[in-house]
């Protein structure tokens, strides 16, 4: 059985066809794609940003908190001076009731 003329270029046709719709599927998946890929690095951006927000406001937390950790010992050395200062001053105060012979009182 021989292949006519007509035949081979249907065949031909119909490959190309066949061709062309692949073709059109392929560069719709490429559009696609590339979307995806545009949206992805969009997201990518504002994830960075986020994280640069983020990183910048742990360092300014940080810095808050070592002045504050100063401060605390600042004060915690002030309280225990006033404290050393306040016991001297009891000691000396029943020292010289003791030596005047007051009687101190009990709580």
């Amino acid at each position: 059985m021989a292949v006519t003329k007509q035949q081979k270029v249907a065949v031909a046709v119909a490959g190309g066809e066949a061709l062309k719709k692949r073709n059109e599927e392929l560069e719709r998946e490429l559009r696609e794609s590339q979307e995806r890929e545009e949206q992805m690095k969009s997201e990518l951006f504002r994830t960075w940003d986020r994280l640069r927000v983020a990183e910048e406001a742990e360092e300014r937390l940080c810095s808050q908190l070592g002045e504050l950790e100063a401060e605390a010992v600042d004060q915690a050395r002030s309280y225990h001076a006033r404290i050393v200062s306040l016991m001297d001053q009891l000691a000396r105060a029943q020292q010289l009731l003791h030596q005047a012979s007051v009687p101190i009182p009990r709580s």
